[in-house]
């Protein structure tokens, strides 16, 4: 589905795109470039970089989005409580198998050892754990402690470098949820007036709560980043405290079995999409992408399944922070994405079972129908104050694209989130006929919809009503009555 978002913007897809800023991409052509192919969501990593290089990329994304009229979203990801080596030495090095290797509580690095971001690791592990090093390039098994030091054994060699991270059983680690790192970066990100932040190795639905505590008045979306195992086992607390979700597959694929995330990832977006919260899939779309200018095969497949199994966004990570072929890559996911779609109805995972919890859901539910099964409908439009309608309306998947208007730049930026929205600014209407005109007005002159041609509204009436209750058949160009 090709889509005009206003002068000189387009979504390509209902699945929306999220990239990684970073190196690859820190000039304003790089993010007008990404925008281009597809992206209406940036990821701020803050685990890597300085201060100034995440509000660089924020205004990077800021710029763009005032030049091209279109709501562009930022990601402010915390680094939580992720364990990581210091100094190696030599930098990068080379593990091989039945090599010893100590990780100390302080110290510079050696060919015996280093030490690690966490002084407190030896007390936390025991004889016969597991301990992976970069993403898993490299596993050691604990062989002793003495509550200081961590003797190991290489059982699986690579190549490491200086700040790579470290794996343990994150049941076991006693860092706290949010981490003094956190804290700071939690800061910075409200300083910056980013949209959604990332809460990293979330554990339960507690880690969210406290996180959301120290936003103080301005209260920012969370994204609560699935890849450890208690959450998995936590996952339906999760769902009810977080505002979205991602499906967090590099870590994840470590703590974990590799075999058993596919079908992790499959019944963690039903969960998402059964509870009405939208979710991203990340980690490794289109990572050959990073050197190469065309995905592989299985690359392709992966996207596409993401998009099947009705993930609301996909990210890219490496491919655009750090690739040599950022565009190829974002330009590559919304190919497929679209692809996919154009073709989805006989392959998409079923819809989840209806959610007619309150007035608001059912309107959203009876608006999707319509849209659905009505020829002449076009495209569905709603007014939202608050972006609940819109986020409704997405989780209902219908086959016409949502055309959310709002007054509000921060909700208009947050629903870039959702699956099939196109958020559209306008100014907050008097009354219930202002506001269908408003809805009427912006489609017409923006080229969406054609006169004549017919559209399905939601929205709450009487204008500042908290709850979705009107729903109305309207032909673009009729007057309002």
């Amino acid at each position: 589905m090709s889509v005009a978002g206003g002068a000189g913007a387009t979504q390509a897809t209902s699945t929306k795109l999220v990239c990684t800023l970073g190196p690859a991409t820190n000039t304003p052509a790089f993010v007008r470039g990404l925008v281009a192919a597809g992206a209406s969501i940036f990821r701020v990593n803050f685990s890597h970089g300085s201060p100034e290089d995440h509000a660089r990329a924020v205004g990077l994304v800021r710029d763009a989005e005032a030049e091209g009229d279109r709501a562009l979203a930022v990601l402010a990801d915390l680094p939580g409580p992720k364990v990581r080596l210091a100094a190696m030495d030599p930098d990068p090095f080379r593990f091989s198998p039945g090599q010893p290797f100590e990780l100390r509580p302080s110290g510079s690095g050696d060919d015996r050892g280093t030490s690690t971001t966490y002084p407190d690791l030896a007390a936390d592990l025991r004889e016969g754990d597991r301990v992976l090093l970069a993403d898993g390039a490299v596993e050691l098994v604990v062989r002793s402690t003495d509550g200081l030091i961590v003797r190991t054994e290489c059982v699986r060699g690579g190549i490491v470098r200086s700040g790579q991270g470290v794996n343990v059983p994150a049941d076991r680690l006693s860092l706290p949820a949010v981490t003094e790192r956190d804290r700071e970066g939690l800061a910075r990100a409200l300083d910056l007036e980013v949209d959604l932040i990332a809460q990293s190795f979330v554990r339960g639905p507690g880690d969210l709560l406290e996180l959301r505590a120290l936003m103080g008045e301005r209260v920012v979306p969370i994204v609560a980043k699935i890849e450890t195992k208690p959450a998995i086992e936590n996952i339906e607390a999760i769902l009810e405290v977080t505002d979205a979700l991602m499906v967090a597959r590099g870590d994840l694929g470590v703590e974990l079995p590799m075999e058993q995330i596919p079908l992790l990832q499959k019944d963690l977006l039903r969960r998402s999409r059964d509870a009405g919260r939208p979710v991203m899939v990340a980690t490794q779309m289109l990572e050959s992408m990073t050197r190469a200018p065309r995905p592989t095969r299985a690359e392709a497949t992966d996207v596409a399944n993401a998009v099947l199994d009705g993930a609301d966004a996909i990210m890219l990570s490496g491919e655009t922070a750090i690739g040599e072929y950022p565009f190829e890559a974002a330009a590559a996911a919304t190919r497929i994405a679209a692809a996919v779609e154009a073709r989805a109805a006989d392959y998409r995972a079923a819809q989840p079972r209806c959610r007619h919890r309150g007035e608001a859901a059912a309107v959203a539910h009876a608006v999707a129908a319509i849209a659905t099964s009505e020829a002449e409908v076009v495209a569905i439009t709603c007014y939202t104050e608050t972006g609940r309608t819109a986020q409704l309306l997405s989780a209902e998947r219908p086959s016409s694209p949502i055309y959310a208007f709002t007054a509000d730049r921060a909700v208009r930026r947050v629903n870039t989130l959702h699956w099939g929205v196109v958020p559209l600014a306008a100014e907050r209407p008097e009354d219930t006929d202002a506001m269908i005109a408003l809805m009427d007005r912006g489609v017409s002159e923006r080229g969406l919809v054609a006169p004549g041609e017919l559209v399905v509204m939601a929205a709450s009436s009487p204008v500042g009503r908290t709850t979705t209750n009107m729903l109305k058949l309207h032909q673009v160009g009729s007057p309002v009555r």
